[in-house]
């Protein structure tokens, strides 16, 4: 077993997981209403959808562009028409990458955002996973990839899942939520939920169970 940092966070890596406890900042991605044109407000501030969130003139990196390198936005038939498309690195292949429908609804379904570094130590897009604050778990999905050497990071439904703040704008808590993902349980996407959280049970189940991960969170 060993514990390599990620930032300041040690990862233990094991044969067949990852567990690591860090804070978790929200991540909107992925939900069709994530970001919008002025006067639509989007779940998230316009900012993080650029390289330079100060500066909304730099290049874009949180939406779907077309090939002139505008952003997408959702028509009539779309979840959210006049929002932006905003995508997760996981994805559904029979759907476009024009659509919100392709991605993983950061509203709707609980999921972990890791950095490339976790990527290097064997966890996969699609991984299944759990998450716990104190007393209180979540299953969740590896659904998406966020800056190098930074993490903690989910999405809206599993901080609601877990009680923590579930605003991109100003949600999120600095620690104490610990996480563990299962190596080689990717499916890829779309996932059946039900069959997501009952597969991620049995896994938690045979890791140690519930009460291994939330030792972790003290």
């Amino acid at each position: 077993m060993t514990r390599p940092l990620i930032g300041t966070t040690a990862i233990v890596v094991e044969p067949t997981a990852l567990s690591w406890v860090a804070g978790l900042r929200i991540d909107a991605d992925g939900s069709p209403k994530s970001y919008a044109p002025p006067p639509l407000r989007g779940l998230d501030h316009l900012g993080n959808a650029h390289v330079d969130p100060r500066d909304l003139s730099s290049a874009w990196c949180g939406v779907v562009l077309d090939k002139n390198g505008k952003p997408i936005v959702q028509g009539p038939n779309e979840p959210a028409p006049g929002y932006y498309v905003s995508p997760t690195a996981l994805g559904d292949p029979s759907f476009s990458i024009y659509t919100p429908r392709r991605y993983v609804d950061s509203e709707t379904v609980p999921y972990l955002a890791v950095p490339p570094d976790l990527l290097q130590l064997g966890c996969k897009l699609g991984d299944l996973a759990f998450a716990a604050r104190g007393d209180t778990l979540s299953w969740a999905i590896v659904a998406d990839v966020g800056p190098r050497r930074k993490i903690g990071e989910g999405s809206i439904a599993l901080a609601e899942a877990l009680g923590i703040p579930s605003s991109p704008r100003n949600g999120g808590v600095s620690n104490g939520v610990a996480s563990v993902v299962f190596l080689g349980s990717s499916k890829g996407w779309h996932r059946d939920l039900n069959e997501a959280r009952q597969t991620a049970t049995g896994l938690l189940e045979a890791w140690g169970g519930a009460g291994r991960l939330t030792a972790i969170c003290a």
